[in-house]
């Protein structure tokens, strides 16, 4: 497939983009049945299914769910379903990039062009211009190859969306080529001050990581953070696998009116900016331990939840891999997000340790949508 069609391709997903929930809604304490209302109001707006992990402090977990995991047999979403986490996995892949820090195998202040010479280059990209910060943070001016072509998730025509078993697939991407989409077209303004979310960053930093290291980015996340912290239930996806591995919801994405189903796929396109699969229950530990100091020294966790605001939302804050809201109970919340053809996740954990991660098997939503989404999210992390 030539660079130009396979632009087009990838401009018609919807890119792995930040979902951390925050809410403008008013701040009463909430019980559980109150959580349980509030992803019922999920599910009310179209969207099939619904999970909420929470995790308190002690380590207590418990799951509520809303909806079905399948819309074809009506089974709910199991406790255990994985799913596609998306852009969380950028925070997986700025652990590994702090971890290397800590090692004095990164620095920080170097420029992309130091350890990946030649790669961002042309159409008035320079990667001397572009530090290691600047891509775990954003600042690079880089253009997201998701939306390089241009088009809108919710422009997507019938048959357009190229899934796993459609006429046409997607086809594997190589992070190079993804690479080569975003610097065929010039920069945006690389402003320090703000992060400019962009998906290009976050596969050059996994570039970085199997250059420094010698070994895949995949194999190191899974070594670092996985198998260190025992998330039996996350993985990052074998070169061209399609599927999701053991218990999971399927995904969906409204195309045409309809629902359809795109749990399947070769998700190379997401590389490590988007790629991985897991649970609420895992993402929930991992953000935990991250932010309890269990992965990264205290220096490094400082510099990861040092923010600016996010062009997304001006009111968040963008750290190194980690962002930051303040919900409507006035919690400080530490988190990502993610979305992704068929999923979503969003969360994040208080100053206290308390932990939630809400996930739904879709992931274009309207306003009225979004905002009952953020509501569950803020129903979980201010209940009493």
């Amino acid at each position: 497939m030539t660079t130009s069609r396979r632009r087009a391709t990838l401009a018609v997903i919807a890119g792995a983009a930040i979902a951390l929930g925050t809410s403008a809604c008013g701040g009463a304490p909430s019980s559980g049945d109150a959580v349980q209302q509030k992803i019922d109001a999920v599910t009310k707006q179209g969207i099939p299914g619904v999970q909420v992990v929470i995790t308190n402090p002690d380590g207590r977990t418990r799951t509520l769910r809303s909806g079905v995991g399948d819309t074809a047999t009506g089974t709910p979403i199991a406790d255990d379903a994985r799913v596609r986490i998306g852009s969380n996995t950028k925070a997986f892949a700025a652990t590994v990039v702090m971890q290397l820090v800590d090692e004095g195998r990164v620095d920080l202040g170097a420029s992309v062009e130091h350890y990946l010479p030649g790669i961002v280059r042309g159409s008035g990209n320079d990667g001397n211009r572009v530090t290691i910060r600047d891509l775990l943070q954003h600042t690079s001016g880089l253009t997201d190859y998701v939306v390089a072509g241009g088009a809108k998730p919710e422009d997507v025509k019938p048959g357009q969306l190229q899934i796993a078993g459609s006429e046409e697939p997607l086809p594997h991407f190589t992070p190079a080529e993804l690479v080569k989409i975003s610097t065929s077209l010039p920069p945006g303004p690389a402003d320090k001050d703000v992060a400019a979310y962009s998906n290009t960053n976050y596969i050059l930093l996994g570039m970085l990581i199997e250059e420094v290291t010698g070994r895949p980015a995949a194999d190191e996340i899974t070594t670092r953070i996985i198998d260190r912290l025992g998330l039996a239930d996350t993985y990052f996806p074998r070169p061209e696998e399609t599927g999701i591995r053991g218990p999971h919801s399927h995904g969906y994405h409204r195309v045409g009116g309809k629902q359809v189903d795109v749990t399947d796929g070769d998700v190379s396109w997401a590389g490590t900016a988007g790629a991985m699969v897991s649970t609420g229950a895992d993402l929930n530990r991992f953000f935990t331990a991250l932010l309890r100091g269990d992965l990264v020294s205290a220096d490094r966790l400082a510099e990861m939840k040092r923010t600016v605001p996010l062009n997304k939302n001006p009111d968040d804050g963008y750290g190194l891999g980690l962002v930051r809201v303040h919900n409507s109970c006035g919690k400080e919340i530490w988190g990502h997000g993610g979305g992704i053809p068929g999923f979503t996740t969003a969360g994040g954990v208080d100053t206290a340790g308390r932990s939630v991660t809400l996930t739904f098997n879709h992931v274009a939503m309207t306003k009225e949508s979004g905002e009952a989404v953020s509501q569950a999210i803020d129903a979980a992390l201010c209940e009493r």
